[in-house]
């Protein structure tokens, strides 16, 4: 399942691809480019544009909430998306791109030496280099996810 989220959604953007979902984000453009590059791309919409609702597109989704904890929870259970613990923290959350894995001693002064110190796994993007650890933002992540699936549960 591929998303392409428009410029209102950059938050909803970043934690798709943090659960692993590939999520592009629509920043600029005419209303008609985002639904042509979602025809192209085979890419669902998500949008708080109304007025795009009346447009042609394979699939798209109104999001309805500011609250990132509600719109999470719209699309999983419009979307009917599951995550999978295996696919958290698989893509990059600036471009988009599958991580790949690294040798600690390959990232030792491009880390904070704390990190380095305390973390025996990392993964990085291929396009912009960044690298990536499970820090304590894994966890709050999960414990988020925790939350979201209580509430949608009931």
């Amino acid at each position: 399942m591929k998303f392409l989220v428009d410029f209102m959604l950059g938050r909803l953007c970043k934690w798709l691809r943090m659960l692993g979902y590939d999520a592009s984000y629509f920043v600029s453009g005419k209303k008609s480019d985002l639904v042509y590059q979602s025809l192209k791309e085979g890419r669902i919409i998500l949008t708080r544009d109304h007025r795009l609702s009346k447009k042609k597109a394979i699939k798209m989704v109104i999001i309805n909430s500011d609250l990132l904890e509600e719109q999470l929870k719209q699309v999983f259970s419009e979307m009917n998306v599951k995550v999978n613990p295996d696919e958290v923290f698989t893509r990059c959350t600036l471009c988009n791109e599958l991580l790949l894995e690294i040798e600690k001693d390959k990232v030792k002064d491009k880390v904070p030496n704390y990190v380095f110190q305390t973390q025996e796994e990392f993964s990085y993007c291929p396009v912009c280099q960044k690298i990536y650890w499970k820090g304590t933002h894994w966890d709050l992540v999960n414990q988020s996810l925790e939350k979201i699936r209580s509430k949608t549960e009931n």
